[in-house]
């Protein structure tokens, strides 16, 4: 069975940087709520953390947004409420949610981009441009949850310990920064350990090459002629016009025009095809094996 994650890192460079890309540069509700929908609904069914915690921070970043906006923002012509002589509009009320859609669906957009791009896709993309950039990103994942679990340990110890405590305020804060001083040790110990490493390998002497097991196939070449079709479909009718959406002074009507909706359309298939393709291969491998 072969998943959406397992493509080719190009054709996934490639998708993550259309679908990002169209909702990071509109403020259409529509191609704004398709990119919310479809970004969560794969990080949420298809490997990445479901836990409620780690679906605060994007709430928190919606509700924070919608709420800050209307407070800081006072354009438009709808008065809700009049809040220490500021009045409080639809228009920025509106604005605000939609910046807040925006942001939390480009932030799964990343995580599930993070999630999927190890660092052997790094170096098979970047390798050949550039293998000093691609050394340092493949690196720069490659910590990021080493050091979330080195800091985990390093807490469990102290608490075993007994000099990690979480009484009150001033204890948890003296805790975290005994962790984080600990933590800091540990990070230059294990850089100078890796370059001393590297150096003894004969880094940086002579051309660097690398294997790959990565191979452009035709599912690939169908996936990102899929993926430039759709994109073309929705960058197509926001370079016309017919996407065009204004909060201020007064909050427009949405286009219900042809060129519209093949808009809505292709971003929502856009959207929506990681998970669709993976749902079809969960499918067609339920279905083989009722055969068996």
């Amino acid at each position: 069975m072969r998943k959406f994650s397992d493509g080719n890192p190009l054709v996934l460079l490639a998708y993550f940087s259309a679908a990002a890309g169209i909702a990071m540069f509109t403020m259409h509700p529509v191609l704004l709520g398709l990119s919310l929908l479809g970004s969560a609904a794969y990080w949420l069914f298809s490997g990445g953390d479901r836990s409620f915690k780690n679906q605060l921070f994007p709430v928190c970043l919606l509700l924070g947004l919608t709420l800050l906006n209307p407070l800081v923002y006072h354009n438009g012509q709808t008065v809700l409420f009049v809040m220490n002589h500021n009045p409080i509009t639809l228009e920025a009320a509106l604005y605000g949610l939609m910046s807040g859609v925006m942001a939390s669906g480009v932030l799964y957009w990343f995580r599930s981009f993070c999630r999927i791009m190890s660092s052997d896709k790094l170096l098979y993309l970047f390798g050949s441009l550039s293998p000093k950039t691609a050394l340092l990103l493949s690196m720069a994942l490659r910590y990021v949850p080493l050091y979330k679990k080195q800091a985990q340990a390093i807490q469990q110890a102290q608490k075993g310990l007994g000099l990690y405590k979480e009484d009150n305020a001033l204890d948890s804060m003296k805790g975290g920064l005994r962790v984080f001083s600990s933590l800091t040790t540990w990070a230059l110990e294990t850089g100078i350990v890796t370059a001393d490493s590297m150096a003894a390998r004969g880094y940086g002497i002579g051309r660097r090459t690398f294997f790959s097991l990565f191979r452009f196939t035709r599912r690939d070449g169908l996936l990102l002629t899929v993926t430039a079709l759709l994109a073309a479909g929705t960058l197509l009718p926001m370079g016309s016009g017919a996407l065009e959406f204004t909060y201020y002074p007064i909050i427009s009507s949405l286009s219900g025009s042809f060129t519209a909706w093949a808009g809505y359309v292709c971003y929502g298939l856009l959207c929506l095809l990681p998970t669709l393709m993976d749902t079809l291969e969960v499918l067609q491998w339920k279905y083989l094996q009722s055969g068996i």
